[in-house]
């Protein structure tokens, strides 16, 4: 009678066993053997310096993150703190030193949360990279000649690069569901959004957030504690510290419309489905087990709709410093859209309604653990792990590796409460309208894009009346 027990312990204990060989393989194949802590610094500016040296590395890698991206945007313009960071070095020469003499590379990236700076060459030339760093900080090149070439530079891909009825689709539903809510439009911008930015806007935005007491910086490779200190405080001392930190505070986002929403593509064969509900903080408790929640919704998805095996299809929480989103997505045939999108709507209320068992949790933890423990198997990977200890207050990676051991079947049903128990879903279609309506509208009231609704059918909407019923007991 306690045979099944029994196993259950054994499989327990095989998974921890996994995990701490995992990450202990995932740290030696970064530094050849098990990492020793990094070690912590701090200039009298208030950057903080994370470096973990490793003698005889002929290379270095600089990863510099200002913990305030594109959720600072001005409201109409856009993809601001993205053209911000393609200033930083608006020299193509100075990429083309990093790739061609020394072997390495230099880029940025801004999302939602910040800009990351990324800089690797040889150990060699490390003072050379962090003045090359500083020129980009403290005398950041905002000529009117720069910022008109780099906003018609950005412009003029956005404008060559074939937009995926994908990409629409995932914009579609971000706006949906958090409407003028950073997290609503795009962070790189879009040409009407980066045609309104002007210099001045970039001028402010670089006073606001390019600050040292708003960044972190980590160094790892070649450079013993002693040669790193001298050179930042010599190089990076002068950078000028910001008298406040601005913390991401925003107007909540409205409830989203409960309609469906259609976007016409009438040369598409397939069409792209999305549903989506608000998400948890990169911060939050939960946060993990709602990305273990992710890869079972995904498995109930294929299970529930075998056709989903060969298409694309998705499902992820995305979190971000405030509360993201937990979205499906899949691309599927025309007339596979209402079942592919009602199946979601159902694996959704089979996440309240269905503990998750023990088998689920097992698959998804060990998918989690692999996907985190092949991360930490990168310089690259390391910074960033320690770069969002700052960035969203969360655990390191190791601490995250055996948090992922420790998720119970209880914590991912507490999880799947808070999601989507009684909540507002979005739900967008990309294909064919005149396939796609007919089905959708067995399923509830659509939303034709472009299309303005009768003004007798307007009061009737149950989506913009404020309708009350009795709430159901929300499940412990």
């Amino acid at each position: 009678m306690k045979l099944p027990l029994f196993h259950g312990v054994l499989r327990k204990a095989a998974l921890l066993l996994s995990l701490l060989s995992l990450a202990v393989a995932s740290q030696s194949l970064v530094y050849g053997q098990v990492s020793a802590p990094a070690e912590r610094l701090q200039l009298l500016n208030g950057l903080r310096v994370l470096l973990l040296s490793r003698p005889g590395d002929q290379d270095v890698l600089l990863k510099l993150r200002i913990h305030s991206g594109a959720a600072f945007d001005i409201a109409g313009k856009g993809g601001s703190l993205a053209l911000l960071g393609d200033l930083l070095f608006p020299d193509p020469a100075t990429r083309e030193y990093f790739s061609e003499e020394m072997q390495g590379r230099l880029n940025v990236v801004t999302d939602y949360d910040s800009i990351t700076i990324s800089l690797q060459g040889r150990t060699r030339e490390f003072e050379k990279i962090v003045e090359i760093l500083r020129n980009a900080l403290v005398t950041t090149q905002l000529t009117p000649e720069n910022v008109r070439r780099a906003r018609d530079g950005r412009t003029r891909i956005i404008k060559d690069t074939s937009i995926s009825s994908s990409t629409l689709a995932d914009r579609a539903i971000a706006a949906r569901l958090f409407g003028d809510f950073p997290y609503g439009r795009p962070y790189a911008g879009t040409t009407e959004s980066l045609e309104r930015i002007e210099r001045g806007d970039l001028m402010l935005a670089r006073e606001r957030f390019l600050n040292p007491n708003n960044s972190t910086l980590v160094i790892i490779g070649g450079v013993e504690r002693g040669r790193a200190s001298r050179a930042l405080r010599q190089l990076l001392g002068g950078w000028r510290k910001s008298e406040r930190v601005i913390p991401p505070t925003f107007q909540q986002p409205a409830v989203p419309d409960a309609r469906i929403l259609i976007m016409n593509a009438p040369a598409e064969q397939s069409a792209e489905i999305r549903l989506a509900v608000r998400g948890l903080a990169r911060s939050d408790p939960d946060s993990q087990a709602a990305e273990l929640l992710a890869l079972v919704a995904r498995k109930r998805w294929e299970t529930l709709l075998p056709d989903l095996a060969h298409n694309p299809v998705f499902v992820r929480h995305d979190a971000f410093v405030l509360p993201g989103m937990f979205v499906m997505g899949a691309t599927v045939d025309n007339l596979l859209a209402a079942k592919s999108l009602s199946t979601a709507q159902a694996v959704v209320k089979s996440l309240t309604s269905q503990p998750v068992a023990e088998s689920e949790l097992e698959s998804a933890r060990g998918q989690a653990i692999a996907t985190l423990g092949k991360q930490l198997g990168t310089n690259d990977g390391v910074a960033d792990a320690w770069l969002d200890v700052d960035t969203y207050s969360v655990q390191s990676g190791d601490e995250r590796l055996r948090a992922l051991a420790k998720i119970s079947s209880s914590d991912l049903k507490r999880a799947a409460n808070r999601l989507f128990w009684e909540v507002p879903l979005a739900a967008a279609v990309i294909g064919n309208s005149e396939v796609l309506k007919p089905q959708l509208e067995r399923y509830g009231k659509i939303e034709l894009f472009g299309e303005l609704p009768a003004a007798s059918n307007a009061k009737k909407d149950p989506a913009t009346s404020k309708q009350q019923t009795k709430p159901t007991p929300k499940p412990e």
